[in-house]
């Protein structure tokens, strides 16, 4: 089968896709002969995206890393959306069955996948190796029931799709019929790709193997052929639990779901046990760069270089210089010495989601009208229970507005305090606050 032409000309930052992959800690399997393979030229890879949710997030990434750095060897990276599989459900890596999602939905989630995508992979059709996005549910859905049983089924057994780790792990909590079947069409779409993309490898997480060789045992079985498979190590969170869609704590990258700041915070509170492993896996930086990161960690912790440095990386490219600024600012609000004029510079979105869960209680506009002393706001807002126990707070120099300290009972808040022309900030404890809306 003839293999896709590229350039010889053109640069390849990553010639070694394998050595590079491997010191950045990202192999978790590969099938022998694999290496030989990428030595002949240009390779077309592929990995699956299953819409089950209005976004990609942080497990996600370490998969999209694979295709980014198999653009970067100068190979062919292909990004398939899974409009059919999306709608039965992969059981890898899960106890019990996903809930199966209206087709509107499914349409709905796939556009959203495929703009991420284009955050990572260079779609740029005069560029040789350009990326592809395909969606599965172009060829799957011309299938009859009875022809994909007479022209795929037939060729895997039973006793061969049991063996695998994903259905022998739901025996005992239960698979249906439907999601038994995934890993076969997951099969025949490195089949298709193969007959007609010239694909030989497929790439995922390490729960994918399973689906990947069933594919390559396909591919083997009905026309002869030889693929290959590739998967890294799943990326865990600090108690060793996968980051999945359906789980608790997701960091997404659509920022309707999770704020630029949370996305900034999330890079930038990884623990120095864990920065530099997602350091090598989700930086672009060179080598020689992230391993003086790495070293800096080691010999300064406090410092937090690397999460810094990761943090402003992952940020700026999933949501933009703008956004970028504004989660500083926003860390800046909370933890820099200039808060306050930070706090002035945030939008009432960036500020809203930066307190976002924070008491509010709304106030008329006729409250300028007036007792507008700090004292009086406290107790009004509800901040504090009282007048006197406000008092008592100030006095004790407990109370800060804006971020600055109010010094005596008789402080007073002006309108031009009011941070976005409607909201002050008032905190009474080190992680105690409350914001008053002026209406």
């Amino acid at each position: 089968m003839e293999r896709p032409k590229i350039d010889a000309e053109k640069p390849k930052m990553t010639p070694d896709l394998l050595s590079e992959l491997e010191w950045r800690g990202m192999i978790h399997s590969t099938t022998p002969g694999l290496d030989e393979t990428l030595k002949k030229g240009p390779t077309v890879g592929y990995i699956g995206f299953d819409p089950t949710a209005a976004s990609l997030h942080v497990g996600n990434l370490a998969t999209v890393m694979l295709l980014v750095h198999l653009q970067r060897a100068g190979h062919i990276p292909i990004a398939l959306v899974g409009g059919a599989t999306g709608r039965i459900g992969d059981p890898s890596g899960k106890s019990e069955e996903r809930q199966l999602l209206d087709n509107q939905v499914i349409e709905k989630n796939i556009a959203a996948v495929h703009q991420q995508l284009e955050k990572f992979l260079d779609f740029d059709p005069n560029r040789p190796n350009a990326a592809k996005i395909l969606n599965n549910f172009d060829w799957i859905a011309p299938f009859t029931l009875l022809d994909f049983m007479r022209e795929v089924g037939k060729h895997i057994t039973v006793s061969y799709m049991m063996a695998k780790d994903s259905v022998q792990k739901r025996l005992e909590t239960g698979l249906s019929f439907t999601e038994f079947c995934y890993q076969l069409i997951q099969g025949y779409d490195f089949y298709f790709l193969y007959q007609h993309f010239s694909c030989h490898l497929q790439l995922g997480g390490s729960d994918q193997w399973g689906n990947i060789t069933t594919g390559t045992e396909l591919i083997r079985r009905m026309c002869g052929g030889s693929a290959h498979g590739l998967t890294t190590p799943l990326l865990t969170k600090s108690d060793g639990s996968k980051f999945g869609k359906s789980e608790s704590g997701n960091v997404w990258l659509d920022a309707e779901m999770t704020s630029p700041y949370q996305f900034y915070q999330f890079w930038l509170n990884v623990s120095d046990e864990e920065a530099p492993r997602l350091l090598k896996v989700f930086s672009l930086r060179e080598r020689a760069d992230i391993e003086s990161l790495i070293e800096r960690n080691a010999a300064n912790p406090q410092e937090r270089a690397a999460q810094k440095a990761l943090a402003e990386e992952m940020t700026e490219r999933i949501h933009g210089e703008e956004a970028l600024a504004g989660a500083l600012n926003a860390s800046q609000a909370l933890f820099g010495a200039d808060a306050t004029e930070a706090l002035r510079s945030l939008s009432p979105r960036q500020f809203l989601e930066l307190f976002d869960g924070v008491p509010q209680s709304e106030l008329p506009s006729s409250w300028w009208d007036g007792d507008t002393t700090v004292v009086n706001l406290l107790a009004e807002a509800g901040a504090l229970p009282s007048k006197s126990e406000a008092r008592r707070r100030v006095q004790a120099g407990g109370i800060r507005v804006n971020k600055v300290k109010i010094q005596g009972v008789d402080a007073e808040i002006r309108r031009e305090d009011l941070l976005n022309e409607r909201y002050v900030l008032l905190q009474t404890g080190k992680k105690s606050y409350h914001i008053a809306v002026f209406a």
